[in-house]
């Protein structure tokens, strides 16, 4: 099945070695559907964790549906993610033991359901930023010699 991108977190590689990936559906409203529809949503301070034996999502914006009144929800509201019991078994281990992270890297449709994809992955460290910065320099100098010869 195709997956139709909404949004893309665009700090996650930044801050984060992520070191795996999983799907997981969201549990949403009707209104909210509507905004993410009209692509208004940012991910840019989300972050996921697991309290209670549940997952949840917490501070991705979706912004208000306009015609939506009464019936709309709080835009930061925490959000349950559907994974089923071993999957979160797993990230309860990862993230107590092994210090990792889970941090929402693509919002996107999978047929009519909207998915989000979580990264599995630890903090970098503000060396670790730079040498990313200046590997990413490197390659688009090379680029550009090779591009005027």
């Amino acid at each position: 099945m195709a997956k139709k991108i909404i949004a893309t977190n665009p700090v996650a590689k930044h801050n984060y070695t992520i070191a795996d990936t999983l799907e997981a559906g969201i549990v949403l409203t009707g209104t909210e559907i509507k905004s993410i529809r009209n692509r208004k949503v940012n991910l840019k301070d989300s972050y996921a964790s697991i309290k209670n034996g549940e997952a949840y999502i917490y501070s991705m914006h979706i912004s208000p549906y306009e015609h939506g009144n009464i019936f709309n929800k709080d835009p930061l509201r925490d959000r349950k993610l559907l994974l089923n019991k071993r999957e979160i078994n797993k990230l309860v281990g990862l993230i107590k033991q092994q210090g990792y992270t889970l941090v929402p890297m693509s919002l996107y449709f999978s047929g009519n359901f909207v998915k989000v994809e979580l990264g599995i992955g630890k903090g970098k460290k503000l060396y670790d930023k730079r040498e990313d910065i200046a590997k990413k320099e490197a390659q688009l100098r090379i680029r550009r010699e090779l591009g005027k010869n």
